[in-house]
């Protein structure tokens, strides 16, 4: 009787063990846990399909509820859909009275960018908390019953299975299998892209490839004040080439302008900090802090410079969101070129510089007696918000990548798409931001002085239509995945492209164009874009 017992016992177990690693199944898989993923997934619940969240993230998304809460908004008009009921449901909850409990709603003003940060008559927000944002998503995934498996991370060297030109399945290195019909890759980096052996660009292309004006390199281009207005030596002893190059100068030359190359405009942590003394967290020194490497900064000032505080954009609850500002600041410039191709390890890594560059920084600003006394004493006011991202040390979850790969799509929007020079007869969602590309290099110039280059800040004259071929592969790569980040067009265009609403448009355009793909039994590349246009326009898509 025992042994039967056992047995019995035995079998349950290995029972119990396949059943755990059983493929999930569903009509799409979508992988990533970006803003962009959310939306995917709450639309094909709206066309009544199976759908599942595989995200390598704990939180959902990305860098809408990662700190980036001064929205760039562009021209607010253009944004539809699922993207605008993010907002309008932003907007609700700062309605309720206990949403302002670190300050009254009349005292937060209304400063927004471009926009007004409440818009009564829209009823939309466009300003608000990381937790408040992140709140959102979740209640738009537990409306929908959407299944959400986290900390799933994909095996980017054997974790996807194609039939043909379709994929079939994605394996995790948990060694959970998602299998299905379509594949959403919404991610900011294209690792299911990528792994699916789908074309894709790295860095800048050169203007001479489509005709541009401001992609390649940049030197000679200033713009908005991310440069050096002052002469700054490049060397520990100033003038002294002997000397050597101060930290976080590259010693290599920055290219001809106009010219192609693998550079990677910076990322920074996008801070949520307060002036707020009772949740305010005093700056520490962070493991690994050398302050030698905030010697530029200090010429900076020594300069008279005077804008160290520029950027620190008001949210709810006396919060901010922190961006970069001026020729020194949170972007740590040149030491993200391997990023985007990198194994998780190495990108761990490079997160974590990331994240010790911006800490000292603040722990340098506010303790460093070379720093003015002024400087000093005004950083000494802010801290970390004790009420965001709790369970991280108060520091933002998400690192800001502004851009990774860029897919080579069965269409390639360039500056003049984005520009309104070339027309687009198939559009999925809209832009309007500006063209803007952080620097990408800190190098010596010939009489030995520091500059930055890459910075640019084109105005775009009107909204502009995104193309559906940018959001898909060439068929002959890829038949059933759709890329609503990582999408297809050069450097400068993916500038404008890049902004959080438009992911989440593109985002539930793609899911749109999956479900068209599966009822239809044709690839994505074949679908009638006249049936995709009429679900998004039903969908108040703004095309």
């Amino acid at each position: 009787m025992k042994h039967l017992i056992t047995v019995l016992l035995v079998c349950l177990l290995s029972f119990t063990q396949v059943r755990a690693q059983a493929p999930v199944e569903a009509d799409v898989v979508i992988y990533g846990g970006t803003s962009a993923a959310v939306t995917a997934a709450v639309q094909v619940r709206k066309m009544n399909r199976s759908v599942v969240i595989v995200s390598p993230d704990k939180h959902l998304g990305g860098l809408s509820s990662g700190g980036l809460g001064f929205t760039d908004t562009g021209n607010k008009s253009v944004i539809g859909g699922l993207a605008r009921e993010f907002y309008h449901r932003v907007y609700l909850h700062y309605q309720q009275p206990s949403a302002w409990n670190w300050q009254p709603q009349a005292e937060y003003g209304n400063k927004g960018q471009g926009t007004p940060a409440m818009d009564g008559a829209e009823r939309t927000m466009w300003i608000f908390e990381p937790h408040v944002a992140e709140q959102v998503f979740e209640d738009f995934v537990k409306e929908n019953n959407i299944k959400v498996y986290r900390n799933e991370w994909l095996d980017r060297n054997k974790g996807v299975t194609k039939k043909g030109q379709k994929i079939a399945a994605i394996k995790t290195l948990s060694g959970k299998t998602f299998r299905g019909k379509m594949f959403i890759d919404a991610t900011y980096e294209g690792d299911l892209m990528a792994a699916a052996k789908v074309a894709y660009r790295v860095g800048r292309e050169a203007n001479s490839e489509f005709n541009e004006t401001w992609n390649g390199v940049q030197v000679g281009v200033l713009h908005h004040g991310h440069y050096f207005k002052k002469p700054v030596s490049a060397y520990k002893v100033p003038g002294d080439a002997k000397s050597g190059l101060l930290p976080l100068i590259s010693s290599e030359p920055p290219g001809e302008k106009g010219s192609a190359d693998k550079r990677v405009q910076a990322y920074c942590f996008r801070m949520c900090l307060t002036d707020l003394p009772a949740n305010r967290i005093p700056f520490v020194r962070p493991e690994g802090y050398d302050s030698t490497q905030y010697e530029l900064l200090v010429r900076v000032f020594n300069n008279g410079w005077e804008e160290a505080f520029n950027k620190y954009d008001p949210i709810p609850n006396h919060k901010t969101d922190v961006n970069n500002h001026g020729p020194f600041s949170t972007d740590y410039i040149g030491m993200n070129y391997d990023y985007p191709d990198a194994s998780y390890e190495k990108r761990q890594q490079i997160i974590a510089a990331h994240a010790t560059y911006q800490k000292g920084l603040l722990y340098f600003m506010a303790t460093d007696p070379r720093v003015p006394d002024n400087i000093r004493t005004h950083m000494n006011k802010w801290g970390l918000s004790r009420d965001e991202f709790k369970d991280n040390g108060n520091w933002p979850h998400q690192l800001y990548i502004r851009e990774a790969r860029r897919m080579t799509g069965m269409e390639i929007m360039t500056e003049h798409e984005v520009l309104g020079k070339k027309e687009i007869i198939n559009p999925v969602g809209m832009g309007s931001y500006t063209l803007d590309s952080h620097n990408t290099q800190r190098y010596v110039q010939e009489d030995g002085t520091v500059q930055n280059e890459g910075d640019v800040e084109v105005r775009v004259p009107a909204p502009y239509r995104i193309s559906y071929g940018s959001i898909v592969p060439k068929k002959e790569e890829c038949e059933n995945l759709l890329v609503p980040v990582c999408v297809s067009c050069t450097h400068i265009a993916y500038g404008s492209i890049r902004m959080e609403p438009v992911f989440m448009i593109l985002g539930q355009s793609a899911a749109t164009a999956a479900i068209q793909a599966i009822d239809a039994k044709k690839a994505v590349q074949d679908i009638n874009y006249e049936q995709l246009k009429a679900q998004l326009l039903k969908d108040k898509q703004r095309l």
